[in-house]
């Protein structure tokens, strides 16, 4: 955390500004260069200015009717282009009317175009190897744009489509900086968490989501293992497409099992060349405080619980209350220690422009965020964007290339202070001395300003390249080919030096401990494809074959380094006296496939799609490296029947589809028998020890899809309906076998004839609520009710995983004690003794709490009144958890407790919901609150509705900017919570680690 400095905040936004100011000053004085195309018979220049009703429309294509020739209107709505008096011109916008103007003898010829919302029926969908309109697609794809991601402030692409999405949920983890999000597609498909991440696809290259961090050295620091999606930047992303049913994933094969994440990045467009900068500053801070006892309540629970143990006399470490700390002093540690102020500067610019046969972008983004902790961590990334394409005069060949190159450098303490910001005593000594120093109060304190003198540093480097090349070589047919490249290497380590602890230990740089991990990943894919598109009668068909082959080499190596020489030393392995290997990885994963898909279209209203695809994998064995796919999907456009003509129903269209979708997500070389090095040294040499057994018989996991979904347009689509009913069924689970002990294993790596079903409904509701001259008002609702069961596991009962699956629950379950209330003699917690046996055991784990979402959602709406626009997203999850309680050690311990615990035991009519207070030396209580922890006495209504965002944005009017565009905007995150949750963020539902930040973000796009 750092002071706040205005002049220094906004002083990126104000330069991008005066740059701006200057440019547009150049761009005045000069003659404005509007593209010109010449027709062959030249006769007259054509030029004047398109419009909507709000004013200037850029980038609408002007084309002259039966040619190739066209334009397109600059920012301020200009246009001009040569043409014979005899020729129509065609002016089309997506979302707009086209308008069709025949010349005569005009010179200028302006034209205000109106919104279409059908229109937005004709939009192209990247459905990953093909594109498909909106209209006539069959399966279910969900979309979001550029223009729902420039303004929010974040660095992950999950958090881009956060409640914006049906059948996507997504979960912040921690709002520590370069902390990840999780994401389920439709549900939990594997009985394995690593196994339901979905596929991402960027440009055609396939990204991996599994991370490369080691989970020892970001322990205590994040929740999980560095996100590697934090190197895709968002300000780059033009579009994301979630592919969900069997018939947009099953062309994907084995990896489509989970969902596939299609990602655009940014294209240049043709037309005069453009400058875009943009800016922003964003401001951090916790949106919630948990409510915990002051000193005086706590200082009486203290007092209380000696009394209930029947302790007169208070122990010499009880510093709390035995007079050695002050009996007066109250700290608010959430404020001291995670109550700070996070400062986020972003910068962009790009360059973009061309003809109409070549077109460019280059684009540069850096970002740097702080926490909101007494330190000085810091996230920063730097981002660069290329992209080109070019296709000849003729359309016979094209070439598409992007790059994207991304670092960034995560510095931050070495653990996350928020666990001691809820438990730390009210009354606990302050943080520093008078000298500045950290104040340990004579080896009373634990001061928790310590553990930043450790440290966590990450450093990533990533490239991704494809390019994609056609060459259109007879009517119908073309030859393309997909080549992509990523390399990926990271970095991290973790110091633990001996100034962190109390120096009553008398602790030295030999104690001092390092954490290191370098890892690296690298992979290339190519992907010869031949398409051919014909008609046949009144049918239009569409076919596609291809073939992959992909290869990728990971490399991890994680090493401890203890017992150094000096501090100054601590980064140095060859200085450590104690090294140990913790992780030493090496491994290649080899993949390949033929697809093919057939898409047949009959007088555009009845469409049928056909993917089939046979995947090869290298982590499967020798019998089982291949497998077959395929989906079939169909759907039926009836508002384009004869017996179909009313002007209430505007689109119509019943789709369904069913196929086979697989997952080989469970790592390299896991069906085979592997050794390690031990550290064992037998005759003065250290040998190697077998870690897994050899199962031949290792097979993909299958999952099949099935679904039906109902699209209507009501009103020219100004209502549009989309409602879908999906199942999905994934069996031949991969899982650890337990196996008996005497053959030194305790399980075997195999598919386990179980199945795990997720069934659902979508809703998304799109309608234009009110149109007027300067006034238009949208809405946007996406609803998801999701449900996920076990439908069966042969031998549950019997196996390890008895206590934790229940076949007809979701897998998503914690079995737990059934609490039936407080013992009025003891005062202690009771639970229900189901077998009879007169003790608690997991065969009493009779109660079921369920922590999968029973329905969530988000409802968005857009509201434009001449230049200004405002935008904001309510986000809703119906759902139960834990409460907070479950994070608390035993009230009357040495830690504060939340509020809830003054309703202890005694109080009359059993009014009390905490047992009696305890200072840890009644074993019957202690041994309660253990159960406790593990009972339904926690479970809480942990649904919320969240103004995850809003924006409002002023676009500074053509007739002030003249040579160049620009807006304005105030955007904010987080920015209130309605909950019932008592807990401190009812969606990571942790005090362990940040909860998400509400921000608040001041930010200026320019253009010229």
């Amino acid at each position: 955390m750092k002071k706040f400095s205005l002049t220094k905040r906004i002083r990126p936004m104000v330069y991008s500004f005066i740059v701006g100011s200057h440019l547009f000053s150049a761009t005045a004085k000069a003659h404005n260069n509007l593209q010109e195309t010449t027709f062959q018979q030249q006769h007259q220049k054509i030029s004047g200015t398109i419009t909507d009703r709000l004013g200037p429309l850029p980038g609408v294509t002007i084309n002259i009717k039966g040619t190739s020739t066209t334009t397109i209107s600059d920012y301020n709505g200009q246009y001009a282009i040569t043409a014979n008096p005899n020729t129509t011109l065609i002016f089309s916008f997506m979302g707009f009317k086209t308008v069709e103007i025949e010349v005569d003898s005009q010179k200028i010829v302006n034209v205000q175009l109106k919104e279409d919302a059908t229109a937005l029926q004709e939009v192209k969908i990247n459905a990953g190897y093909y594109s498909v309109k909106e209209s006539e697609r069959t399966g279910s794809i969900t979309r979001i744009t550029t223009k729902d991601i420039e303004t929010q402030p974040v660095t992950n692409v999950l958090a881009t489509m956060q409640g914006r999405m049906a059948g996507i949920n997504i979960v912040q983890s921690t709002g520590t900086p370069g902390g990840g999000f999780d994401i389920q597609i439709r549900g939990i498909n594997s009985l394995r968490t690593e196994g339901n991440t979905p596929l991402y696809i960027i440009d055609g290259m396939p990204y991996p989501s599994q991370s490369l961090g080691n989970g020892e050295v970001s322990s205590g620091v994040l929740p999980k293992e560095s996100s590697p999606l934090n190197s895709i930047n968002p300000s780059d992303i033009e579009s994301i497409e979630v592919l969900k049913d069997a018939d947009a994933t099953a062309i994907y094969g084995s990896r489509g099992a989970n969902g596939v994440v299609l990602i655009s990045t940014k294209k240049g467009n043709a037309g005069t060349t453009k400058f875009n900068v943009s800016a922003y500053t964003s401001i951090g801070v916790i949106a919630n405080k948990l409510k915990v006892l002051n000193t005086q309540q706590y200082l009486a629970m203290r007092q209380e619980a000696f009394v209930n143990d029947g302790i007169t006399q208070h122990q010499d470490d009880a510093y709390d209350i035995n007079g050695t700390w002050s009996q007066t002093r109250n700290t608010n540690w959430q404020k001291e220690l995670i109550g700070g102020t996070s400062y986020i500067q972003n910068a962009q610019t790009s360059v973009s422009g061309g003809s109409e046969n070549t077109q460019f972008m280059l684009g540069g983004t850096y970002r740097d965020e702080s926490t909101v902790t007494r330190d000085n961590g810091h996230y920063s990334k730097g981002a660069v964007h290329s992209s080109m394409n070019h296709k000849t005069s003729d359309d016979s060949f094209h070439l598409n290339f992007s790059a994207d190159y991304t670092s960034d450098k995560n510095t931050l303490p070495g653990m996350d202070l928020s666990r001691l910001a809820y438990t730390l005593a009210p009354n606990a000594p302050a943080l520093y001395d008078n000298a500045g120093n950290l104040n340990w109060e004579e080896g009373t304190f634990e001061n928790p300003l310590g553990y930043l003198e450790g440290t966590y540093l990450s450093l990533n480097n990533n490239l991704i390249a494809n390019a994609m090349i056609v060459y259109k070589f007879y009517p119908g047919f073309e030859f393309k080919t997909n080549v992509g490249f990523n390399d990926t290497k990271f970095s991290e380590n973790r110091t633990l030096p001996s100034t962190m602890y109390n120096p009553i230990y008398n602790s030295t740089s030999l104690d001092s401990q390092i954490f290191n991990n370098n890892s690296s990943r690298s992979s290339w894919i190519v992907e010869p494809q031949l398409n051919w598109v014909g008609k046949l009668g009144e049918a239009e068909i569409n076919v596609l074959v291809g073939t992959t082959f992909q290869s990728q080499k990971q490399q991890l190596m994680a090493v401890y380094g203890a017992g150094f020489p000096s501090n100054t030393l601590i980064h140095s392995l060859t200085a450590a006296s104690n090294v140990i290997v913790i992780n030493d990885d090496r491994s290649e994963y080899k993949y390949s496939a033929f697809f093919t898909r057939v898409n047949l279209n009959y007088k555009d209203r009845y469409v049928v799609n056909l993917t089939a695809r046979r995947d090869g994998s290298s982590r499967f064995g020798p019998g089982n490296r291949f497998a077959n796919f395929g989906a079939i999907g169909a759907a039926w456009l009836f508002s384009k029947e004869a017996f179909i003509n009313s002007n209430f129903l505007s689109f119509g269209k019943f789709r369904t589809s069913y196929g086979l979708t697989g997952n080989d997500q469970i790592g390299d070389y896991q069906y085979l028998d592997t050794y390690s090095v031990t550290s064992n040294v037998y005759d003065g040499g250290i040998g190697l020890q077998p870690t897994r057994l050899f199962n031949p018989h290792f097979g993909w996991e299958t999952n099949k899809k099935m679904e039906a979904a109902l699209e209507l347009g009501f009103f020219k689509d100004r209502i549009f309906l989309s409602t879908a009913w999906f199942q999905n069924r994934s069996s031949n689970q991969l899982i650890g076998i337990p196996l008996s002990g005497t053959t030194g294993f305790s399980s075997v790596q195999a598919n386990l004839e179980a199945s795990v079903q997720n069934t659902g409904y979508e809703i998304e509701l799109h309608t234009v609520n009110l149109t007027m001259k300067d006034f238009k008002w949208t809405t946007a609702l996406n609803f998801t009710a999701p449900k996920n069961k076990l439908l069966n596991f042969p031998g549950l009962e019997g196996s390890v995983y008895a206590n934790t699956f229940v076949i007809g629950e979701s897998i998503s379950i914690q079995k737990l004690y059934h609490y039936t209330g407080i013992d009025p003699v003891n005062g202690a917690y009771n639970f229900k003794d189901f077998n009879g046996d007169g003790q608690l055991t997991s065969a009493d784990r009779k109660s079921i709490l369920d922590t999968s979402p029973k329905f969530y959602g988000g409802l968005g709406n857009n509201l434009t009144y001449k230049n200004w626009n405002l935008d904001f997203l309510l986000q809703f999850v119906k759902q139960e958890a834990a409460n907070e309680l479950l994070y608390f050690p035993v009230a009357g311990t040495f830690s504060n407790q939340p509020t809830a615990v003054l309703n202890h035991f005694p109080l009359t009519n059993n009014l009390d919901t905490v047992q009696q207070y305890t200072s840890g030396a009644n074993g019957t209580v202690f041994t309660a609150q253990n159960y406790y922890t593990q009972s339904d006495a926690l479970n809480t209504n942990a649904s919320y509705v969240r103004l995850k965002s809003a924006s409002l944005t002023y676009s500074i009017p053509s007739v002030w900017s003249k040579g160049f565009s620009a807006k304005v905007y105030l955007q904010g995150q987080n920015l209130f919570t309605l909950t019932k949750y008592s807990g401190v963020d009812p969606e990571t539902k942790s005090i362990y680690y940040l909860p998400p930040l509400r921000q608040f973000t001041l930010g200026i796009q320019v253009g010229f």
